[in-house]
């Protein structure tokens, strides 16, 4: 069944669904809490999903990261962990695995993937140097401009677009790339960097030829290329279905090759692999040896790095599993119906579908909420509110203040709505689309937030945000009116 035949079987009805690939040997008890309940719960932890407890959660969709379901031979290789400090027979077996699956020589273990980037920034950004990107993600961001550094980002301007026919709205614009080069000069240039599974703007792909692209230009220039694989799996399904010249190719090969096209491979464990940690891969000894250092700094000994033991079992079988296209097609096919039981409502999703999650765009979703009052976060509350679900908001909120304090207003106001691998039961994500289209035929309701108490750095995580106006009260009405049982 190496094609996927799984993804999509006609049923006699004629209904047209996405087929779950495995079997549920173990559950976790989740409660669908009162709304009046919910509201209590929103006020106090300032309107922040982050800081929601688990407890009071129904449908946690905040992210993918650390909370896809791990399979049978992962949990059976977590018992056969060699709990050393030093040379571990376990990192040897994981190390083995990525060599295997990157076919790169070298890797180091990180705790998880902005510790990769951390070691990366520290070890290449300069005061005043840039990264280029295809775009930014939060933590790599931070790090960067933490140690005195720049973005510039290449995405195409369509990428900024929520409705799109463009299969791969994670590339490199080209045009865009050369010009800068040209104009700043390769010794300003810290790196570039490819993200594969765009975050900040639906998950989206980047192709294989882009890549190729990329790469030889930055060969060209001598520029060092990066590359974040930590959505590997999203993007790889989406070069297999997406991308006509891959579509004989095998999985492992795609993956050797798109390797090959870069200097530096890091990836965070809890996407790729379904496993708490991550490393960085990499086959040239000097870079090695630079980085190398960082680690027992940074993380601890070279050959476990922060990580648990169990988990880099889990990992190395992980790996593995990424190049069954079975196990990675899961996200995708129920991020896509999600989106369509949403599309038929008229919800404004981000298309095409990416991974990771389905994105609501909240910009159209509630446009007479200025980005300044954060309609993405806002939107985040109100879907806690009426559905007890859990998302992530991926806009204005998670963007960083300009140096004189003023917003740094995003391209996108996206709620993200994650769907982990094999986590959900289509039964509820029909109730994650009632509760989604309940709330967009009473959008009117909704209103802004503003901040009660703001970080400096990350101020998404930890930040805690009001309510303007009694707009949640509002909704609170509305929805007893039509669900009397406050559920």
């Amino acid at each position: 069944m190496s094609n996927n035949a799984y993804s999509r079987v006609r049923f006699f009805s004629g209904e047209n669904v996405p087929l779950e690939t495995h079997k549920v040997r173990m559950v976790q008890r989740i409660y669908l809490r009162h709304i009046l309940d919910r509201h209590k719960v929103l006020a106090e932890t300032g309107n922040n999903t982050f800081l929601l407890p688990n407890r009071d959660v129904f449908l946690d969709m905040l992210t993918d990261s650390g909370v896809n379901a791990m399979s049978e031979a992962q949990y059976a290789a977590m018992f056969m962990a060699d709990d050393s400090y030093a040379g571990s027979e376990t990192f040897y077996r994981l190390e083995s695995a990525t060599r295997e699956f990157f076919g790169t020589k070298y890797f180091l273990p990180a705790h998880q993937g902005r510790a990769c980037e951390n070691i990366l920034a520290t070890a290449y950004v300069k005061p005043g140097s840039y990264v280029i990107t295809n775009y930014h993600f939060t933590t790599t961001k931070a790090h960067i401009t933490r140690l005195g550094g720049l973005v510039f980002e290449t995405v195409a301007d369509d990428a900024a677009k929520t409705k799109s026919d463009n299969p791969f709205k994670g590339n490199y614009d080209m045009g865009k790339f050369r010009a800068f080069v040209e104009k700043t000069g390769t010794d300003k240039i810290a790196f570039a960097r490819i993200e594969l599974g765009t975050n900040l703007i639906g998950g989206q792909p980047i192709s294989l030829a882009n890549i190729r692209e990329v790469s030889q230009y930055c060969r060209e220039k001598g520029l060092k290329l990066i590359l974040d694989a930590s959505l590997l799996a999203d993007n790889l399904y989406f070069l297999k279905v997406r991308e006509k010249a891959l579509a004989r190719k095998s999985l492992a090969s795609i993956v050797r090759e798109l390797a090959s096209l870069v200097d530096i491979i890091y990836f965070s464990g809890r996407k790729l692999g379904c496993a708490r940690g991550g490393g960085i891969c990499l086959n040239d000894e000097a870079d090695y040896r630079l980085l190398r250092d960082f680690v027992p700094l940074f993380e601890g000994f070279l050959t476990y790095g922060g990580m648990s033991v169990r988990e880099m079992e889990a990992m190395a079988v992980g790996l593995r599993e990424t190049l069954d296209i079975d196990v990675i097609s899961q996200t995708p096919l129920f991020v896509e119906a999600l989106g369509e039981l949403l599309v038929e409502k008229g919800v404004p999703v981000v298309t095409p579908f990416g991974g990771l999650g389905l994105h609501l765009d909240a910009s159209s979703f509630i446009p007479h909420v200025p980005q300044e009052h954060y309609p993405a976060g806002a939107l985040g509350s109100a879907v806690y509110l009426v559905g007890g679900i859990r998302g992530m908001e991926r806009g204005t909120l998670s963007e960083q203040r300009n140096p004189d304090g003023s917003e740094r207003l995003s391209n996108m106001e996206l709620l993200r709505l994650a769907v982990p691998k094999r986590v959900f039961t289509l039964s509820q994500l029909k109730f994650v689309a009632d509760r989604v289209s309940w709330l967009y035929e009473r959008r009117d309701l909704i209103g802004g937030l503003t901040f009660s108490d703001e970080p400096q750095t990350l101020r998404f995580f930890l930040g805690r945000l009001k309510p303007i106006g009694d707009w949640q009260e509002k909704l609170i009405a509305a929805f007893l009116k039509d669900m009397p049982s406050g559920l």
